[in-house]
């Protein structure tokens, strides 16, 4: 009997030194490698690479085929979609070793992140953003950003709940899911108490 908290099917992989926690469930042919933080009620799907030091904060949804490199860290209830990627180095040779110079990059909280998408590390993607499917990001993202393409632009605002906000003519948008309140000021979005 174990008294493993979490899921881990038998064909992943586990290296030693990583936390993970209870709730987690890691799907086939995923590998966790050494000293790994996974936070509680996270989903690691098939075919995963978590490399070395990185971090998972709570409720992290990571879809097949993702790779997750040295220096991302990734806050509670992130969405990263299938077959997206982190980069970590901004100028990779195969012949030169640039192992200590991993850039860091901040998922921060709630946000998504398309299938597909590529994240160039260093640039750091504001809570609640939306990086739309195949987008590459070039540039920080900020809080409530909805951006698409190649390189990525910003199109619009994001609910917390994930829909597109419309302001009005005194910079606000209600969510109409949840009908949370926002207001937009010198490009910036906060939600209204």
């Amino acid at each position: 009997m174990s008294d493993k908290k979490y899921f881990a099917h038998e064909s992943s992989y586990i290296d030693e030194g990583c936390q993970i926690g209870e709730g987690t469930k890691i799907w086939h042919f995923s590998h966790i490698m050494k000293n790994c933080t996974l936070g509680n009620n996270c989903n690691i799907g098939q075919n995963v690479v978590v490399s070395p030091d990185v971090i998972l904060g709570e409720n992290v949804k990571v879809q097949n085929n993702v790779s997750i490199y040295t220096g991302v860290v990734c806050e509670d209830d992130v969405f990263l979609g299938p077959s997206m990627v982190f980069t970590n180095v901004v100028n990779p040779r195969s012949g030169v070793n640039r192992r200590g110079l991993y850039s860091r990059t901040v998922v921060k909280k709630g946000a998504s992140i398309g299938a597909n998408a590529t994240i160039v590390c260093g640039n750091d993607i504001g809570e609640y953003a939306f990086i739309g499917a195949g987008a590459v990001v070039t540039k920080h993202i900020p809080a409530y950003a909805l951006v698409v393409g190649n390189p990525s632009k910003q199109i619009g605002w994001m609910s917390e709940h994930g829909h597109r906000l419309n302001f009005n003519s005194e910079g606000i948008a209600i969510c109409p899911e949840s009908e949370e309140k926002y207001f937009l000021r010198d490009n910036k979005v906060e939600k209204l108490v």
